[in-house]
């Protein structure tokens, strides 16, 4: 087989994103006579990338902005450059040019689905709801219409089987889990937290649905029940008046500390947080749109061994109760009274480290769907 260029694109996460450069493009460029394309976001570039993998970062706009309509224009114009052989996209945004790419020429489509965009509108609050309603609408026409020409649909999520209508039988759920580090050292277990200094950890993405202020209330509680506890928080925020709310809230509380905010956070800064705090907070609030779904940093905490306190919900209290990982309460009615005697005699991880949040299952999916598309493109 002839070397085969794939490009993987994506209006807005950045070119070095966890899973579109860290997973998707460092695992493809282990098939053979492949050059592996990134394009997203402006973002420093990763020093270790393989040879076969080059960068792109054509896109840096305000979100709000018509830097949109130009990002589709360089997104064009580097299709034309690179002239892939494979299509996989990262976003619906990208999906109307890159159905009329490959439909004038030899490429093939793979919609890498990881988030329902829909539903996201729909159920959270980031928009007024004239506005929410029409963008939901125009994200899920232009999957419907660029639906049949897919070749294969990647699924971030189990759930989405269920709530895609358009996806068919052709799709592999390739899920966020964790891809060790070169210095990946996950601790002994099994792990007991001993009374004393505590540090939370706040990961990732900072919102409001996501419960970053649930997190503040309760390192706010638990400080006063022991002036040893401590909250780190290190994140992106995108939404800027949670960004200022939050600065507001925690101004007089030397004991919580705000890594990034307004800048993204490079991922080894986030995985190095993890190794060194003791309990992570996964405090969402109920909600259509994540209650189904499995959060990338519960992989990566539970990849590190570290405890978690996380919302109440069915399907995570199972994982959490099968990997014996952390505890399940409900973060709007829960007192610290009654979390700390919990935390202090509970033993977690008894069986050690658990084997199924690895990426390398994932990878296997993905090398494998990957190769019989592109071989299907010779037919």
């Amino acid at each position: 087989m002839s070397e085969k260029r794939i490009l993987l694109a994506s209006l807005l996460k950045p070119v070095n994103d966890t899973r579109m450069y860290g997973k998707l493009g460092l695992s493809l460029c282990k098939l053979p006579e492949v050059q592996v394309h990134v394009a997203g976001f402006t973002a420093p570039l990763p020093a270790e990338a393989p040879n076969n993998l080059h960068f792109h970062p054509i896109f840096s706009f305000k979100r709000l902005s018509n830097g949109r309509f130009i990002a589709q224009q360089k997104y064009w114009q580097l299709l034309k450059t690179v002239k892939p052989d494979l299509l996989i996209v990262c976003t619906h945004e990208l999906l109307l040019l890159s159905w009329l790419y490959c439909k004038n020429h030899s490429c093939k489509l793979i919609y890498d689905v990881q988030e329902n965009y829909r539903l996201n509108l729909t159920a959270q609050d980031t928009y007024n709801p004239i506005l929410k309603n029409l963008l939901a609408k125009g994200v899920r026409t232009i999957e419907n219409l660029t639906a049949s020409t897919i070749a294969h649909f990647f699924l971030a999520e189990q759930s989405y089987v269920k709530e895609l209508p358009f996806i068919d039988d052709r799709y592999t759920i390739v899920e966020n889990k964790y891809k060790p580090a070169p210095n990946y050292k996950p601790r002994p277990t099994p792990v007991n937290l001993k009374p004393g200094p505590l540090k939370l950890l706040y990961s990732g993405t900072i919102s409001g649905i996501y419960g970053i202020f649930e997190a503040v209330e309760l390192a706010n509680n638990w400080h006063k029940l022991n002036a040893q506890v401590t909250l780190t928080i290190i994140g992106y925020c995108a939404h800027k008046p949670t960004l200022q709310k939050l600065k507001q809230t925690i101004a007089d509380k030397p004991y919580i500390t705000l890594i990034g905010g307004d800048k993204l956070v490079p991922h080894p800064e986030i995985l190095k947080a993890i190794t060194t705090h003791d309990l992570g907070l996964l405090p969402y609030q109920p909600n259509e749109s994540t209650c189904r779904c499995i959060p990338t940093k519960l992989y990566e905490y539970m990849a590190y061994g570290l405890p978690v306190l996380m919302q109440h919900n069915k399907l995570w209290d199972d994982i959490l109760t099968a990997n014996n990982s952390g505890l399940s309460i409900n973060f709007n009615n829960t007192t610290t009274e009654t979390i700390e005697p919990d935390i202090y005699n509970s033993s977690f991880y008894t069986n050690g480290i658990p084997k199924n949040v690895f990426w390398d299952t994932e990878e296997r999916k993905l090398l494998t769907i990957t190769s019989q598309v592109l071989q299907q493109n010779q037919l």
